[in-house]
């Protein structure tokens, strides 16, 4: 048998700005594994045609970004219950018996950046969620498999928070937008999963008097890296913790069902994607 080099990518519309290519150029490079990554540009009219020929032209997985993270589960064989319950995949794996997997890591990658990088203890108290889009679906079964007590909820559009907490449960209580502030009480757990305070976006307007100073915040955005929401919060005493480490966490079991090998998400993986 011909041996073949495995080759993996990211599929999205667009795709150049995907920080994925260099993430794992990165470790490939660094384990010695001859393998390659690369970015692939696809319109949702060609979706199902290029999943279908990739294991054809050696590709062993491939990660999908916007606007195809909800497509690929209906063209999947097997679908993780956690992307089930998400509504979208991120990682696919193109298996030798022909079936294609898909799977969801986001959460993997949102519970890992902040066990990693504070003191987090997600049974300790209420989480607060800013925003109902994809990211926070990602979020909040995370936050439920981890076990917080309650999830306080706020979205600018009500409706589509009330829409997870009917999917999600009774652990989810939602708070008007305007009211947002009003959810940090006593909050151990505090996520920005919208793209406010982001570059080029809106800045995200929330009173934080009701923040302790015990919470620990996170924003899932990393341009810029240290957000407006970060600072406050740090300047309060919280605990904060960047948006870089959910991309970088999130990529590591792909890589590994890929590739063969656990990448170390550590400082020089974090230098590498934002100094290079």
């Amino acid at each position: 048998m011909t041996h073949r080099i495995p080759m993996a990518g990211v599929l999205g519309a667009p795709v150049a700005h995907s920080q994925s290519p260099k993430l794992h150029g990165y470790w490939l490079r660094r384990y010695g594994i001859e393998g390659h990554y690369v970015p692939i540009h696809v319109e949702q009219s060609d979706l199902e045609e290029v999943i279908r020929a990739m294991p054809k032209m050696g590709f062993v997985g491939a990660n999908v970004t916007i606007p195809h993270k909800e497509a690929v589960l209906g063209l999947a064989d097997i679908v993780t219950d956690r992307a089930a319950l998400i509504g979208a995949a991120n990682t696919l794996i193109f298996r030798s018996d022909g079936k294609l997997h898909a799977d969801n890591t986001d959460g993997f990658g949102f519970t890992e950046n902040l066990r990693a990088n504070s003191d987090w203890d997600p049974k300790a108290g209420p989480a607060a969620v800013l925003g109902a889009g994809g990211a926070s679906r990602a979020v909040i079964a995370s936050l439920i498999e981890m076990g917080v007590p309650e999830i306080r909820l706020s979205n600018r559009t009500r409706t589509r928070s009330d829409a997870l907490r009917h999917e999600f449960g009774t652990k989810i209580s939602v708070v008007e937008w305007v009211n947002a502030g009003d959810m940090l009480d006593g909050a151990t757990t505090v996520i920005n999963t919208t793209a406010l305070g982001m570059v080029g976006q809106e800045e995200l307007k929330i009173n934080l008097d009701k923040l302790s100073p015990k919470a620990v915040v996170t924003d899932i955005v990393y341009t810029p890296l240290r957000t407006k929401l970060l600072e406050d919060a740090a300047a309060i005493g919280c605990q904060t913790v960047d948006g870089l480490g959910m991309l970088l966490y999130q990529a590591v079991p792909g890589f590994e069902r890929w590739f063969g090998t656990r990448p170390e998400v550590d400082a020089a993986t974090r230098d590498h994607i934002l100094n290079t």
